[in-house]
């Protein structure tokens, strides 16, 4: 068994998509309507976010304790892109002298945690 994506329900699509392209950088690898429903998976690889948006239903509620982590190369980078966005961020924190991180949330609410591991 694999994990294949982590699906969001969005209440602007445009919002969402920009959210993950720009800030987290993650590329469409496919997209499709069902009815007036928009289906779209981002990221390479194995693991996509979905995002759907049906315009006849309520975005679900995030929970607080969901997190979705993104690896990066350079977390002062990272950190200074998207402060340079407007973004609220939490952090960074620095656990253990491997690994250091920091918080955002998406438009959904969703908690993004972006994460440098020490090489």
């Amino acid at each position: 068994m694999k994990f294949c994506w982590c699906t969001i329900r969005v209440g602007n699509i445009k919002e969402s998509l920009e959210f993950y392209q720009k800030v987290v950088g993650l590329d469409i690898s496919d997209n499709f309507n069902v009815g007036n429903v928009e289906v779209y998976f981002l990221g390479k690889g194995e693991t996509k976010v979905e995002l759907i948006y049906d315009p006849e239903q309520k975005p679900a509620d995030n929970p607080g304790g969901i997190f979705l982590g993104f690896e990066v190369e350079s977390l002062d980078d990272q950190l200074e892109f998207v402060t340079s966005q407007g973004l609220e961020i939490s952090g960074p924190f620095q656990p253990t002298p491997n690994i250091k991180f920091f918080f955002v949330k998406d438009p959904n609410g969703v908690n993004i945690q972006f994460v440098q591991k020490a090489q």
